[in-house]
C-alpha cells in the first residue's frame, strides 16, 4: 500500500484528482505546511499506536499532542507509539505518509476535536509528498473513522 492504494481508494469515490503531490517533502507536519503554503495546525497528522496487538490510528491537528492522562482514560491503556517498521507493517503507509485512507480492514481510525475547528484540513494520502484537502466531515467518512475523540492537549 503507499499513493497508489490511496489513489485507487479515492478513484472508486471520483475523487483521485483532489490528490495534491509535492517536489519536495510532506513528510513533516512543518514540511506539509510550506508545501501547502498553511497553517501547520491546518495539517492532520496520523499517529498510529500499539493498543494490545493491533494498530490504532488517531488523526489529530498539527499544532496538537496526545496526552496520556486522556488517552489512557479513553483506551485504558498508556499511549505506545508504534516503531518505524511496525508502522509501515500494520498501516500499509511509511512514516512520512501515513494516512487514514487504505488501511487494512479492520484498523480502527479515530479523529481528535482538535481537527473540528478548521473548515478545511490536509491529511496525507500515503506518501511523503502528498496530501488532500477534507474538510472534517469528508475526512469522517471517507477515513471512515469510528468516532470522534478528545485525546489532545495545547492546541487552542
Amino acid at each position: 500500500m503507499s499513493i497508489e492504494s490511496v489513489r485507487e481508494y479515492f478513484s472508486t469515490l471520483n475523487m483521485e484528482d483532489r490528490i495534491l503531490e509535492f517536489d519536495v517533502s510532506s513528510a513533516t507536519v512543518e514540511l506539509a505546511a510550506r508545501a501547502l503554503s498553511c497553517e501547520p495546525k491546518r495539517i492532520a497528522k496520523t499517529m498510529s499506536f500499539l493498543l494490545d496487538d493491533r494498530c490504532v490510528l488517531i488523526v489529530t491537528a498539527g499544532d496538537a499532542r496526545i496526552d496520556n492522562a486522556k488517552y489512557k482514560k479513553l483506551f485504558g491503556k498508556k499511549a505506545k507509539m508504534l516503531s518505524p517498521e511496525q508502522v509501515e507493517a500494520l498501516t500499509g503507509h511509511r512514516v512520512g505518509g501515513v494516512c487514514p485512507f487504505a488501511v487494512p480492514e479492520g484498523t480502527p481510525v479515530y479523529l481528535d476535536f482538535s481537527l473540528k475547528r478548521f473548515t478545511t484540513v490536509f491529511p496525507a494520502c500515503g506518501s511523503s509528498n502528498s496530501a488532500i484537502e477534507l474538510s472534517p466531515e469528508e475526512l469522517e467518512r471517507y477515513s471512515r473513522a469510528e468516532s470522534w475523540i478528545d485525546v489532545c492537549k495545547d492546541w487552542i
